[in-house]
């Protein structure tokens, strides 16, 4: 039987190691808030007209390499230019700031070493952004040691600022070690992007409900520990997923969302896809699905299976819930991983993921949304689990940590045992993803400019649903109620989206 990571996650990423490191300083947020602080208190005037949040993120894309021609695409389509910090190459030479700039460029590998060399950092081979015409590109990694090089080759630790020159390295490295090899032996994917002629029903639905261009992952590594913190603000210390170090102690004993819903009488639904997943049905059993769904990493999925089955459910159920009305209040939808539906970059070449059909699927959860009754007083939120190891320009910010647990899983040689600095403790996000916030009150072409990671979506579910904050990191968060005009809301009557083009060339063998 397969499980949600069982196809995208089965290779071991290596560690990187460096033996020169500069030396700095560096700050952190702090927050005189503590869990349990936000939670008990009335909504904020209107956010109580939301009845439904539905959640869902996607695998491994970067703001810069996914959202990072929005403003051209708002030039070419007649919406309204606004700040908004994607690809400098597509920012206007006049108006609201960011202005125009030059394309980023950073070093890739030295073409004098090819493979089987590894891949050496050459400051004077420089690679620049480029469009991606391939919609199947190949999976550079966002794990521990490769997030950490994308900070600074030089620094890996966070000594200095930022200067976020390692990406290409980081890429090339992991395609030259894995086996077999990858094609793009110089990490060039890494400074791909799409754009609104790649994800135009993404690029339509950002500029005409809310996004962001400050909405980070929470942690500076891979998609298992960022998806504990999707439901828990905390991955308990875990660098890497549990069972990878033999002391592991698993499941997590972390509280989830889901038991503070429970606990206060919310309906709540985890909604998976058991496309090619090994699960025999319909009807399904939730011991089956289950193992679909990342909430599997805490001890509390065995209560789920003992006494709420009926919340583990497929997503066609979620179809059937929207025409019976009975959605429930919170829905979290996991990635279609098995399927190949959930946008994850290429980890196997024989069998290419492609971006279109990701977000085609997306588009199906949404626009029936928009098409049912439940559409009047609710909210859905997309986003990224993590940036993938794709480029961003935008550094990692301060973070409160969770709960005061430094990593409890680093491996030998692994960046942060050889030498320490501030990355190497959860006190800083990881990098931009994308964001849209889908409502009938969301603020139409809406560009939120506050830092956040993507636990202020639990601060939201809190702060609608008077629960108290599950650690330090969510209740450092916005509550989102930013997006949303609740006085007029601007969308009572969705928009009709274009279709998601799924027309696109996938292949891996070469690039663009």
């Amino acid at each position: 039987m397969g499980t949600i990571a069982s196809v995208k996650y089965a290779r071991s990423f290596c560690c990187l190691t460096f033996l020169t490191l500069a030396l700095c300083g560096c700050g952190t947020l702090t927050t005189t808030e503590s869990p349990g602080g936000s939670g008990g208190s009335t909504p904020p005037p209107g956010l109580s007209s939301i009845n439904h949040i539905i959640f869902i993120a996607q695998e491994n894309r970067s703001l810069d390499h996914y959202f990072g021609a929005l403003r051209g695409y708002w030039a070419q389509n007649g919406y309204p230019d606004q700040s908004y910090d994607g690809l400098p190459q597509f920012n206007p030479k006049s108006g609201a700031a960011p202005l125009f700039g030059p394309a980023p460029s950073i070093p890739g590998c030295d073409p004098s070493k090819p493979p089987p060399a590894d891949c050496a950092f050459d400051a004077s081979n420089s690679v620049a952004s480029f469009h991606l015409v391939t919609q199947c590109a190949e999976n550079p990694s966002p794990s521990w040691n490769e997030g950490h090089v994308d900070w600074d080759y030089s620094d890996p630790t966070g000594q200095k600022a930022a200067t976020l020159n390692g990406f290409v390295y980081a890429a090339g490295h992991d395609a030259r070690t894995n086996s077999p090899a990858y094609y793009d032996t110089d990490g060039l994917r890494a400074m791909g992007y799409y754009d609104g002629t790649d994800l135009n029903y993404y690029y339509y639905m950002a500029s005409n409900f809310g996004t962001s261009d400050r909405f980070f992952n929470p942690a500076l590594t891979r998609t298992q520990i960022n998806r504990e913190y999707l439901v828990a603000a905390t991955s308990g210390g875990y660098a890497y997923p549990e069972g990878t170090d033999a002391q592991d102690s698993t499941p997590l004993k972390q509280t989830t969302i889901f038991q503070e819903l429970q606990n206060a009488g919310i309906t709540w639904k985890i909604y998976v896809d058991p496309t090619n997943s090994g699960c025999s049905g319909p009807p399904y059993a939730s011991s089956c699905l289950i193992q679909q769904s990342y909430i599997t990493d805490f001890a509390f999925a065995q209560t789920i299976l003992s006494q709420y089955p009926q919340n583990i459910a497929p997503v066609s159920q979620y179809f059937t819930d929207l025409q019976n009305g009975t959605l429930p209040q919170v829905a979290q939808f996991e990635p279609a991983t098995d399927a190949g539906l959930d946008e994850h970059p290429t980890v196997d070449d024989s069998a290419p993921d492609d971006i279109q059909l990701g977000a085609a699927y997306v588009e199906s959860l949404v626009n029936a949304l928009m098409q049912s009754s439940s559409w009047k007083d609710s909210a859905f939120i997309v986003t990224f689990d993590e940036n993938g190891g794709f480029y961003d320009h935008v550094p990692p910010q301060p973070a409160v940590s969770p709960d005061g647990i430094k990593p409890v899983d680093l491996l030998p040689g692994d960046i942060c045992t050889i030498s320490s600095g501030p990355t190497c403790d959860f006190v800083f996000t990881g990098y931009r993803v994308p964001l849209i916030v889908i409502s009938p009150f969301a603020k139409k072409n809406y560009v939120s400019h506050t830092v956040a990671d993507f636990t202020a979506i639990l601060k939201l579910i809190e702060t609608r649903f008077n629960l108290q904050a599950l650690t330090k990191r969510d209740a450092a968060q916005m509550d989102m109620t930013e997006f949303f005009n609740f006085s007029a809301p601007p969308w009572l009557t969705p928009p009709t989206p274009p279709a998601q083009n799924t027309s696109g060339a996938c292949y891996v063998n070469h690039l663009p």
